[in-house]
């Protein structure tokens, strides 16, 4: 059956161009394929059963498992999530339309531009959970293994420790969504709505030009944490946005909190892995220019305040009062929650 997203998107140029952005990197030997396999086989689920019991969270029907990968196999798992994600909203927009030679140039352009945004997270993914992957697929982990090995071999990590490091994190995120039954559908709709909203009229482009540009010249600019396209953005839309960066910041930043918890004595060497990858994420140069444009450098923020948030509450009410965020979604906290933990603790938590 054919998608509508295939009429939206011309995915064998996603993949040829992000094939080419993200190259092979690492060489690895069927030695060093076949220890990875082993190594990752071995710590998720030993990551899984300590994440579990600090959290409270139950990983669901399934146990976690990896799936130690190719860079070209992650950016083909991942372009099969742009997909799905992509759906709905590509039906809205081509509904009742024929494509004609702008189409096509449209598809083209838009397969260039997701394959290259993906080729180039391709080269820096360790590690990822996929919330989004398809029902026969849950409880899968992404490891993208050039990407592993090369940096345990530019900076002399040992192999173990590090994959372990790794796994916590990526296991707690396995158990967000194992272990929280809404979780995923409230995910998936929160993006439904925001994709299903946008217009790409140009009448109604240029309309939110005009009000933006009145915006600006009226110095009531208030959401510059959404990044210059907000600029385009109805309220509606930015409120959208506003909940979802809430959401992945928690999510982000509870694994995080989690990863380092309990790493303590587990792995002597954790310090020195979140350094290395902190400097990694921040460097400077055309790079770091690079992730400006893509709104990177946002997200690194946010996730960074997400753990900060994490921290706070459990410090201040422990983590069975903390578990209080995965009742429902009306106990996930705002960004301005992120921000100020004490507003959330009060909403949520006091009592």
């Amino acid at each position: 059956m054919k998608l509508a997203a295939d009429r939206l998107v011309d995915w064998g140029t996603a993949r040829a161009v992000g094939g080419q952005v993200a190259a092979k990197g690492a060489f690895l030997s069927p030695e060093d394929q076949a220890t990875l396999r082993e190594h990752f086989e071995r710590v998720v689920p030993e990551a899984e059963s300590i994440v579990g019991e600090f959290t409270g969270l139950a990983p669901g029907a399934y146990r976690s498992r990896p799936w130690v990968q190719t860079r070209a196999e992650w950016l083909g798992a991942n372009l099969r999530g742009f997909e799905r994600v992509m759906e709905p909203f590509a039906h809205k927009l081509l509904d009742d339309r024929r494509d004609g030679a702008s189409g096509s140039i449209r598809r083209h352009v838009l397969g260039a531009q997701i394959g290259a945004l993906l080729g180039y997270l391709g080269r820096r993914v360790l590690g990822q959970y996929d919330p989004f992957a398809p029902p026969d697929d849950d409880g899968l982990i992404y490891f993208v293994a050039p990407n592993i090995v090369g940096i345990e071999r530019r900076f002399s990590f040992p192999q173990r420790d590090f994959r372990l490091w790794l796994a916590f994190h990526e296991t707690c995120h396995r158990l967000q969504f194992g272990g929280v039954p809404w979780l995923r559908g409230h995910l998936a709709g929160s993006v439904e709505r925001y994709l299903t909203s946008v217009e790409l009229d140009p009448r109604w482009l240029l309309d939110r030009l005009e009000h933006a540009l009145r915006e600006v010249r009226a110095g009531g600019l208030g959401h510059r944490d959404l990044g210059w396209f907000a600029l385009l953005m109805t309220e509606d839309q930015r409120d959208m946005v506003r909940r979802l960066q809430g959401l992945m910041s928690l999510l982000e930043g509870h694994a995080t909190f989690v990863m380092n918890s309990v790493v303590r004595e587990r792995v002597p060497m954790a310090d020195a892995f979140h350094q290395t990858l902190h400097e990694r994420r921040t460097k400077r140069g055309m790079e770091k220019a690079f992730q400006k444009v893509i709104g990177f450098d946002v997200k690194v923020r946010q996730y960074d305040q997400g753990e900060r948030f994490v921290a706070s509450v459990v410090a201040e009410v422990g983590m069975e009062r903390f578990n209080r965020i995965w009742e429902s979604p009306a106990n996930l906290p705002s960004l301005e929650e992120i921000a100020r933990p004490e507003r959330w603790v009060a909403r949520v938590a006091a009592f």
